[in-house]
């Protein structure tokens, strides 16, 4: 059965816009006991069939196909293999960001034996109250598609039920077809058919006419449109387009950190990023709008600062995503359908604002520029801030270079602050916002664009969490760039438990002293843990220097980018010098009752905050 399925993964293909691409480039995997007689021996007889890739940790193999799927638009992924048991639950996370993200992945996990006559085998979970389950079925809720192969005939319409929801641009996420390891090695008669090459089609859905037309007459009456470009932008294929019809309307652009880079950041109706994250120019006209287009966005909760950022009483939504779930949001006017199609369709409706709300856009957002250049030279000492490294990076990379990043307090600084000039510059898992994503990422990136330079920028919480996929850098020779922020913790979440009224605790890689790991209030102690970050890099086989001020950072950038192999610079920065919250919130409960003054300060200002929320039920007319 593992041979017919290498085969099939190998012979799909999917096109669009008249462009035919295969869809799998590979598959990644760590051999276990699970898999290794089945989708390992599949793999290594027909090895031109499908390209076998080894990682280090199977929750970063999971990442990097996330990455390089995300990276080529969703229209090309890679599958993953592992063992049963521990191997196999370590995927759980990437699914879930998968999914979370709307990025195709396809997950092959091996199982316990079908026949159960050897049970409990090797790394089995037994279930008193039912015989069918095994860790696997974790795999559900963080899966669009799962399916448990129990004959190995059943392949045939698993497998093509995982590729119609892997090439959906609406359903599409982490797919998962657990593999029993004696069903992986049982032979059946394969139709020839199964085996022979499939082009799906991806579809450019048109939302549906009266929709569109219930939608121009909103844009029509509108005095302070602004359109929110979200990922499904970027995933269409969308940005000329909406850069045209942004240019004919005069409407300006907010983005969310999967639509950053719909826009060029010079572009004068470019706001840049909106809401928790956001800039002062795009929270400002969002506060102000009574029109909001939202195109190819989910509305998370940082997007609409807890909505609270749409503060017009009468503010309506127009929502253009392929997902329904999201189209209806807000009870804006949903236009289900592809989001280039649907620019296109509402472009042909003639509108433009008025010459007062375009000039008040443009000096926001000459305001917001000159922002972005103090915090990108602050000059902050002894150590720099973030804002400054940032900087560093951006003047570093070419206009086509691409900065990765997931987790802690960088993805919202870069949010704010990077100057996105290509429409794949930026890319920044912030849906699911996985600590360990970054290298692992990065390296899939790199995968799909090896003609581009790949900056990770990763602070040392989670670079520490999972580093080891430069080892797998270095084995395929693959080159990417990795900025270690060293803040000696997790600043962060460091940031938020100091609004909260909770000093910092447990955010501090500190010596533990007379029972504590230190809080925010006890200053600078120099007992922290002494984690020679570059060396560990340096150990894993990378290029790797620490560097202590800007300028030594400047010049180390450009020496990895004449470097050939993967390059790690390390940087010690301010944990309290952070990059300011330009009038947003995000709904994050302290304690309702406390013996910490601190703690009740916090709820006040949270109960504040709370009331400016708004629901948005507002039916559509």
């Amino acid at each position: 059965m593992a041979q017919a399925l290498v085969r099939f993964l190998a012979n799909q293909y999917v096109e669009r816009d008249g462009i035919e691409q295969r869809f799998f480039a590979g598959c990644w995997g760590i051999f276990g006991h699970g898999n290794v007689g089945g989708i390992g021996q599949a793999l290594h007889e027909r090895p031109d069939d499908l390209r076998y890739f080894q990682a280090r940790n199977e929750q970063a193999m999971v990442h990097a196909a996330h990455g390089y799927a995300k990276m080529r638009d969703r229209l090309a992924t890679f599958a993953c293999t592992t063992s049963i048991g521990p191997g196999a639950t370590n995927m759980v996370t990437g699914a879930a960001a998968a999914t979370v993200n709307r990025i195709p992945v396809l997950l092959l996990p091996g199982d316990v034996f079908a026949s159960r006559a050897p049970d409990p085998v090797l790394q089995q979970l037994e279930v008193p109250w039912a015989g069918d389950v095994s860790v696997n079925d974790v795999f559900r809720p963080v899966s669009r598609y799962f399916d448990r192969i129990l004959r190995p005939e059943q392949i045939v319409p698993a497998a093509l039920a995982a590729m119609r929801v892997l090439t959906s641009p609406s359903d599409t996420g982490a797919v998962t077809i657990a593999l029993p390891q004696d069903v992986q090695a049982e032979a059946f008669d394969v139709p020839d058919d199964f085996l022979a090459r499939r082009t799906w089609h991806i579809e450019r859905r048109v939302p549906e006419a009266a929709a569109l037309v219930r939608a121009a007459e909103r844009i029509g009456t509108a005095r302070r449109p602004l359109i929110v470009a979200g990922g499904g932008v970027i995933y269409s294929g969308a940005a000329e387009s909406l850069r045209t019809w942004v240019d004919a309307t005069g409407i300006p652009v907010a983005e969310t950190q999967a639509g950053k880079g719909a826009l060029p950041f010079d572009h004068p109706l470019a706001l840049g990023a909106l809401g928790v994250t956001g800039t002062s120019a795009a929270n400002r006209v969002a506060r102000e709008a009574d029109l909001v287009i939202g195109i190819g966005t989910r509305w998370t909760d940082f997007t609409t600062a807890s909505k609270t950022a749409f503060q017009d009483r009468d503010v309506r939504f127009i929502n253009v995503n392929v997902a329904e779930l999201d189209a209806q949001k807000h009870a804006g006017v949903a236009l289900v359908g592809d989001a280039r199609a649907a620019i296109d369709a509402l472009a042909g409706w003639s509108y433009t604002v008025e010459p007062a709300y375009r000039e008040k856009v443009g000096r926001l957002v000459r305001e917001w520029s000159k922002e972005v250049d103090r915090l990108y030279s602050l000059g902050h000492a002894p150590l720099p801030a973030q804002s400054e490294v940032i900087g560093a990076v951006n003047d570093a990379a070419g206009p086509r270079d691409v900065v990765v990043c997931a987790a802690g307090s960088l993805p919202g600084d870069l949010h704010k602050l990077w100057r996105t000039r290509d429409v794949k510059g930026y890319h920044v898992e912030y849906g699911f916002s996985t600590m360990g994503y970054e290298i692992a990422g990065g390296l899939g990136v790199k995968m799909a664009a090896p003609d581009r330079e790949v900056f990770v920028l990763v602070g040392d919480g989670s670079y520490l969490m999972l580093a080891q996929e430069l080892v797998t850098a270095i084995q395929e020779g693959i080159k990417i760039v990795v900025v270690v922020v060293d803040n000696h913790g997790y600043a962060s979440i460091g940031s938020l438990s100091r609004s909260l009224g909770s000093q910092g605790f447990g955010t501090h890689y500190r010596y533990r002293k007379a029972g504590s790991l230190g809080l925010d209030r006890e200053g600078p102690q120099g007992d922290t843990l002494p984690i020679d970050l570059a060396a560990n890099a340096a150990s894993l086989g990378a290029v790797a220097e620490p560097v202590r001020t800007i300028a030594e950072l400047r010049a180390a950038l450009a020496r990895a980018r004449r470097a050939e192999r993967p390059y790690v610079i390390t940087i010690e920065t301010d944990r309290y010098e952070s990059v300011p919250a330009y009038e947003s919130w995000w709904e994050v409960a302290p304690a309702e009752v406390s013996g910490l003054a601190e703690v009740r300060a916090a709820r006040d200002e949270y109960e504040v905050g709370r009331k400016r929320a708004r629901r948005h039920l507002r039916p559509p007319e």
